[in-house]
């Protein structure tokens, strides 16, 4: 097989398929590595849409007062604007690239979301991240220039340091798991490009895919790439309740279109937490259903979208309409059980508006990226639109970084797994995963304290001492690479809300309940040691 390329893209969601089509279109060598099937990604889960101003009733100002006023005072208001303003022209491409929103009277049918003051949803009615999978994905199947491999699981990013190689610290490939074939391959390339997604599976309820192990993160601070916001972990307001602890996500494009919360007494118990009631921002709304679950000693709150007809239900939101049919819930007449959990990671590999980072080489893009514009708490639907706008813009600086790029003439070396065989003993990393989720849900949640923080902090230590030593022991497999990367993104998330001492956005702490007048940015980074 072919292992040489010019661009390493890691991940088949939005991200991850507009770089690399963005990349082959100018004539680059890229490999797509996906770990699972090439739609298995956080974006075929989508439901809602992305956010962007295409109508005339609309404009960049109130979007980006919107978008500034969710992110709690810490959005970078150049990252805002500029991505903001970058919608429309990635609107026109993924048009282009074979996507069909919903229209409505010849125009895009826009819905409205929490935080938006406006409607500027653009959607495939509650499918828009399938639509868009499914669209890109059939471009990047046609390129020439393309070479998708599945099961493909990214372990290490490779760089010139950590080869001993003279001159500034660059990216000169990747190892990654040939899961069918059991083999660690090394990828060479000039650049990779991080769009892994996010790390919901580090919780014990997430709206998540199972591929959402946080592989990106752990893979780019190893690497010694900055870190930072780690600690806002978006937790959905509204995920369909089940006893047996299944999470499927109701959208919140629901309550945009009238969906009302109640508590287990039937009131509508919005309003009494923030002025915009059922359309205020996820973290609000989210704490609200905390504290109201909290004093009726309730296992879900009541989502009543009852207002609406069967055919507007049907027609609007088929995927949750038949979801919900499946477990006993006609949403026309019936109220909708609905509890928080974790769903979007703000926080993220530190880049710049290009989605370069600070290792040479190395870009990231989508949800593993940090670029400034969710802050303390992204606005809905916000993430698919940084998603396409950092990836056109994030191919485009890559072309001028090859440009001056003078690939180093040296050989990956071969993974070696020595003699070690699989290890006998592989129910002790369920339990180990188990763990971890459980730790995580009880102590590093959407209420936290010191105390809940440094018990998680002290208990994610010891499995990381565990995970590490089977690692460094056994064959690598899969489970095993990604329990690794959850306890280290678990370690991150934890320490960096331990830096956080004030309540601000997704981030509240009964220690310090008070927003600090200053914003600043959590930022952890591994100190790296070249090889001699």
């Amino acid at each position: 097989m072919q292992t040489d390329f010019d661009l390493i893209v890691a991940g088949s969601g939005i991200a991850g398929l507009s770089f690399a089509l963005t990349g082959a279109q100018n004539g680059l060598k890229v490999a797509l590595i996906t770990k699972k099937s090439r739609a298995d990604s956080n974006t075929n889960h989508a439901q809602g849409g992305i956010a962007a101003v295409t109508s005339d009733a609309d404009d960049f100002e109130s979007h980006v007062r919107d978008t500034l006023i969710a992110g709690d005072g810490l959005c970078n208001e150049q990252a805002v604007r500029t991505i903001i303003a970058g919608g429309p022209q990635c609107i026109r491409q993924l048009v282009e690239r074979g996507v069909n929103f919903t229209q409505q009277d010849g125009s895009p049918a826009l819905g409205k979301e929490g935080g938006h003051s406006q409607r500027r949803i653009l959607h495939v009615k509650d499918m828009t991240g399938r639509a868009i999978e499914a669209a890109l994905l059939k471009q990047a199947a046609d390129s020439p220039n393309i070479t998708l491999l599945e099961h493909f699981l990214a372990i290490d990013i490779v760089t010139s340091a950590k080869l001993g190689l003279d001159g500034e610290n660059r990216v000169i490939g990747l190892y990654a798991l040939d899961v069918r074939q059991k083999k660690v391959r090394a990828l060479k390339a000039k650049a990779v490009t991080l769009s892994t997604g996010g790390v919901g599976q580090v919780y014990q309820y997430t709206t998540n895919p199972a591929i959402a192990t946080g592989d990106g993160v752990a893979m780019a601070y190893r690497a010694g790439v900055p870190v930072a916001n780690m600690e806002f972990i978006q937790f959905h307001p509204t995920a369909f309740y089940t006893p047996q602890g299944e999470r499927f996500l109701i959208s919140e494009a629901v309550r945009g279109e009238g969906g009302v919360l109640r508590n287990t007494q039937g009131e509508a118990f919005m309003q009494r937490y923030d002025p915009r009631a059922d359309l205020a921002p996820r973290d609000i709304v989210a704490r609200a259903i905390d504290q109201e679950m909290k004093r009726s000693g309730a296992r879900h709150v009541w989502l009543d979208v009852t207002a609406h007809d069967q055919a507007f239900l049907k027609d609007r939101f088929p995927t949750i309409f038949e979801a919900c049919e499946k477990n006993g819930i006609d949403i026309s007449k019936d109220w909708i059980p609905v509890v928080p959990a974790a769903h979007y990671e703000c926080g993220g590999v530190v880049t710049n508006l290009d989605a370069q980072t600070q290792l040479k080489g190395l870009f990231a893009c989508g949800e593993i990226a940090c670029t400034g514009l969710h802050g303390a708490n992204r606005l809905a639907s916000n993430s698919l639109l940084e998603a396409v706008v950092l990836a056109q813009r994030g191919a485009a600086k890559l072309l001028e970084y090859l440009e001056d790029f003078n690939p180093p003439n040296v050989e990956l070396p071969q993974w070696v797994d020595g003699d070690l065989q699989a290890s006998d003993e592989r129910v002790v990393l369920s339990h180990n995963l188990d763990e971890l989720k459980r730790a995580m849900w009880d102590y590093v949640g959407i209420m936290r304290s010191e105390k809940r923080l440094k018990r998680a902090l002290t208990r994610i230590g010891m499995l990381q001492r565990e995970i590490d030593e089977y690692y460094w022991n056994f064959k690598v497999d899969s489970t095993l690479i990604e329990l690794r990367n959850l306890v280290l993104v678990a370690d991150i998330i934890v320490r960096s809300a331990l830096m956080r001492k004030e309540s601000r956005g997704l981030h509240y702490t009964l220690d310090f309940p008070e927003k600090l007048p200053q914003a600043h940015d959590s930022i952890v980074q591994k100190q790296i040691e070249c090889a001699s």
